[in-house]
């Protein structure tokens, strides 16, 4: 009994303090770290050789603390022996001091009273941002000339930063902004949340949340997830278009935030963040389920208002940066606003194929009514969409699935579409589609027709209708496509029969010729004759009417349903074939 007293401040005062003098228990149990702390304590007290680590000096620590092991009371106590250990071997290491930082974790409130928490915090901060330092030296010394074969070689950057995974998340959050406060990279602070989440989070994966084979019926677990998904969001490093968050980590948070109803500033921060850099998205990283896709209840799969907010978000920061953007490039002579080379209208193109590959993806859904379908699809400006294609496959898809919708809403549907940006395939099938409105079938004949004459009057460059057409031919060219359809390739296609049409619509010109001549010919050796010819006027009349087919002068005259549905009979035998 007389080493425990010899070291010990508080089993001395406890045994002084007893009115029996003949002591045979005291009251311990506030020794942090319990019976185990206690016995090593002991055997400390006693000579036996105790060996310190990072897993049992916090402990040591702390139970020194509570038992008043100090100078006061012998030499080299145990509170001085674990201060030398923390100060040799666990400050200077990242992983050592994580380590005793988790194990603090179960020693509150003593360990906050000796500000061992604090001091371990700022210890890891300071000897994090020292190797970031020295990590961005050794880069720049390797990338010198005179040291090639080191060029290579990188130091790893967050090879400690899964060990902050063991960490409770009240200790990761102060663990992380004591280092972001010393000025950790944002592209670390990244790295560091991307881990902790895929391991806080039981069922998120980067891209696709639907793989998670348990689920969140626990309300606890619901609960919990729910804190650690607000609480890493508000970690994240500032919004920008040039983020380091990777999309599919922040399309993982959007839809496990979706799933456990985080709150809706937690959301409204993710859907921006996602709309800043969403020509980097890909179709997986907006197909956000809906909170209830799961449930018993006919409701839609995925959560279409959000995507909505999500594109108007990207759009409204393209309207916002438009002005500034022309001043810069008219200053700086790089680009033309709306060139196909121009950076912003290549991101607008990527954005306008993601949505209309989202929305063939979410046609498919048999609960999508079609005034949230039309939302999503009147959401581009006209210029964003170079090939209605995409588009066109998407209202395909969606009137498909959707046989019963009333015929103000096919048309509605359908009225979204740019006839003049289809492709020939895609008129082809269009003109042959029986889901689609008369109307519509109507304009595309219309227009395949005003295509035709353009190539007997010798438009070759012009493959789709009206100005856009050169348009696509130039974006191909630089690399920007659209569509379903390559323009490169159509513009191939269509060329080799414009040749074969030409040598057609001049023997076509020859035989016109002839009749003419010997048309005119005629009609005045009749009229010499007899004006009054009735033959005369019954071959002048037909004559007209051949001319005026071969010269394909049409005018345009609102059709009959039984002269559209002639027109289409007509179109249906060309040789062409279906694109979908």
């Amino acid at each position: 009994m007389f080493p425990l007293v010899s070291r010990s401040g508080r089993i001395r005062k406890l045994i002084s303090d007893a009115k029996n003098s003949k002591v045979t228990r005291i009251n311990l149990h506030g020794t942090p770290g319990g019976a185990e702390a206690f016995e090593i304590a002991a055997k400390f007290c006693y000579g036996i050789n105790t060996e310190l680590n990072p897993s049992n000096v916090a402990m040591l620590r702390c139970a020194a603390h509570y038992l008043e092991m100090t100078e006061e009371f012998a030499e080299k106590n145990l509170e001085l022996r674990t201060e030398i250990y923390l100060k040799e071997a666990v400050i200077p290491n990242i992983v050592n001091s994580i380590t005793v930082l988790h194990h603090c974790e179960s020693l509150l409130p003593v360990a906050e009273e000796i500000n061992l928490i604090n001091r371990i915090l700022t210890a890891v901060a300071t000897t994090v941002c020292k190797e970031q330092l020295t990590s961005g030296l050794s880069k720049l010394d390797h990338s010198l000339p005179h040291k090639p074969a080191m060029a290579g070689v990188e130091p790893p950057k967050d090879w400690w930063g899964k060990s902050l995974a063991v960490l409770s998340l009240d200790f990761f959050q102060r663990a992380l902004s004591a280092m972001k406060s010393k000025g950790l990279k944002q592209e670390t602070v990244s790295k560091i949340l991307i881990n902790y989440a895929q391991s806080s989070l039981q069922g998120l994966t980067v891209r696709d949340m639907q793989s998670s084979k348990g689920g969140f019926s626990d309300a606890d677990m619901l609960k919990q997830q729910k804190i650690v998904v607000e609480t890493i969001v508000a970690l994240l490093p500032s919004q920008s278009r040039r983020s380091p968050v990777p999309m599919a980590f922040l399309s993982g948070l959007l839809k496990t935030a979706t799933m456990v109803s985080a709150s809706t500033i937690c959301r409204a921060d993710l859907e921006r963040r996602i709309g800043l850099q969403l020509d980097q998205a890909i179709l997986e990283d907006v197909l956000i389920p809906a909170a209830n896709a799961h449930g018993g209840c006919q409701s839609s799969l995925y959560d279409t208002e959000s995507v909505a907010r999500i594109f108007s978000i990207f759009l409204n920061l393209e309207e916002e940066e438009e002005d500034g953007g022309r001043l810069r490039e008219e200053r700086d002579g790089c680009y033309e606003l709306d060139s196909p080379r121009s950076p912003k209208q290549s991101a607008i193109v990527k954005v306008s194929k993601l949505l209309d590959s989202y929305l063939a993806e979410v046609a498919l859904d048999s609960n999508l009514t079609p005034s949230k379908f039309i939302a999503l699809a009147e959401l581009l400006p006209d210029h964003a969409r170079v090939v209605n294609d995409g588009l066109y496959r998407a209202v395909d898809i969606f009137l498909k699935v959707h046989p019963n919708i009333k015929d103000s809403e096919r048309y509605r549907l359908c009225k979204t579409i740019d006839c003049q940006k289809l492709s020939q395939e895609a008129c082809s099938h269009a003109a042959q589609n029986e889901r689609l409105p008369i109307q519509m079938a109507v304009q595309v004949l219309y227009l395949e027709q005003i295509r035709l004459r353009n190539v007997i009057n010798g438009g070759h460059d012009q493959f789709f209708f009206g100005s856009a057409i050169g348009q696509c031919a130039q974006r191909s060219g630089s690399g920007v496509g659209s569509g379903a359809i390559s323009p490169r390739d159509n513009y191939a296609s269509v060329r080799r029969e414009n040749r074969e049409l030409k040598l057609e619509v001049a023997r076509m010109r020859i035989r016109l010729t002839d009749l003419e001549k010997d048309h005119v010919s005629m009609k005045q050796e009749l009229v010499r004759a007899n004006p009054a010819n009735k033959l005369l006027r019954s071959f002048t009349k037909n004559l007209s009417k051949l001319s005026a087919l071969f010269r394909m002068r049409v005018d345009v005259k609102p059709l009959s349903a039984k002269a559209a549905s002639d027109a289409r009979l007509l179109f249906q035998k060309r040789r062409r074939q279906a694109i979908w």
